[in-house]
């Protein structure tokens, strides 16, 4: 089973200035937010990275993102996305095009429910 047949095709982020609430109202929802500009992943937040910063208005996604940006390809098998995703706590993963254009997200439950279907 591949990435890409598990895969969420609508992929949601914020730009790099974002403010910090804003993006800490996502993370309710996501346990990354994928940060995007010009259609490219340059960066992401996750719970962790919010945690260690002063939640103060004036700052921007950009001021608080991480890397190395973890995330996988659609091609990949889903065992390596499942591994990636243990590997670094985190339950949802960017999926990117070797153009590294975000396409879309893959969820751990998506791949554990596939893997007892099968």
């Amino acid at each position: 089973m591949k990435v890409k047949d598990v895969m969420h095709h609508a992929a949601t982020w914020v730009g790099p200035d974002a403010l910090l609430p804003d993006v800490a109202a996502r993370m309710r929802d996501e346990d990354v937010v994928p940060i995007s500009q010009y259609d490219r992943l340059i960066g992401e937040v996750t719970k962790r990275d919010l945690a260690h910063k002063p939640q103060a208005k004036k700052l921007t996604a950009r001021d608080v993102m991480h890397r190395p940006i973890i995330y996988c390809y659609p091609e990949e098998d889903a065992k390596e996305a499942l591994r990636i995703m243990r590997k670094h706590a985190v339950r949802r993963l960017p999926v990117i095009s070797h153009q590294k254009r975000l396409i879309g997200t893959v969820w751990l439950d998506d791949v554990k429910a596939e893997a007892r279907a099968r």
